[in-house]
Parts: structure tokens; sequence; C-alpha cells
């Protein structure tokens, strides 16, 4: 069983910057694939990041290429996803998933996901 706690999210203005942290109870933290998911009201959760096992290996979704980074401390059981200049549009809620059956990490799905944490609100003001 693995337990996800999500913290960091806020409200921020257009162009703002937050760092999300996500951190895992349990001792096999470094066994899972790990994701950050957005919901915004009224539309489908989407994958924004992932990161292999290691952290050797991300992938992006390509609206957040260059602005996002995801990372992991698996000394610490937690995983970061850093958003810089961000837009209102991104907006949602966003919740922290691991994998443990992903091969890849760029076929990470929300169908596949082992556990999911509880969300944090992230609001971007025009």
């Amino acid at each position: 069983q693995v337990q996800l706690v999500e913290s960091g999210g806020g409200l921020v203005q257009a162009g703002g910057s937050l760092r999300l942290s996500c951190a895992a109870s349990g001792r096999t933290f470094s066994s899972y694939a790990m994701g950050w998911f957005r919901q915004a009201p009224g539309k489908e959760r989407e994958i924004v990041a992932a990161i292999n096992y290691s952290g050797g290996t991300t992938h992006y979704i390509d609206s957040v290429k260059g602005r996002f980074t995801i990372t992991r401390d698996n000394a610490k059981n937690t995983v970061y996803l850093r958003m810089n200049s961000l837009t209102p549009d991104e907006t949602a809620v966003y919740y922290c998933a691991a994998d443990a059956a992903v091969r890849f990490v760029q076929n990470m799905c929300d169908t596949e996901i082992d556990y999911w944490g509880q969300g944090t609100q992230v609001t971007v003001s025009s």
C-alpha cells in the first residue's frame, strides 16, 4: 500500500511559478513510476508529466515542455513538479500518481494507475 500526499498548490498570477510536492509512504517508492495529472472543471483528466523509477527518464505533454520539470528524490520518497510561466487555462486540480507496471513513462495513463493522491488545487489568475 502506498499513500500519496500532495502539497504546494495555491493561487498564482499568470506567468508565475509553483512547485508541487508529492510525499509517498511505504518502502517501495522507488519501484513505482510517478506521474502528475491535472483535471480542470468540465474537462477530462490529463497527464502532465511522468518520471521513471530511477528518475532517469521523463515525459511531458507538449504544452508544458520547457516550462514544467518533474523530478524525484527516492531517498525522501518524494516527487516534484516545478511549473513556470503558468497560464490561466492551467487552473486545475493536480494529482500525483504511482504506476508499478508501466514500462515506458510516455505510456502512463490514468486507467492503469495503482495509487492516487488526493489532489492539490492550482489556480492561475489573469
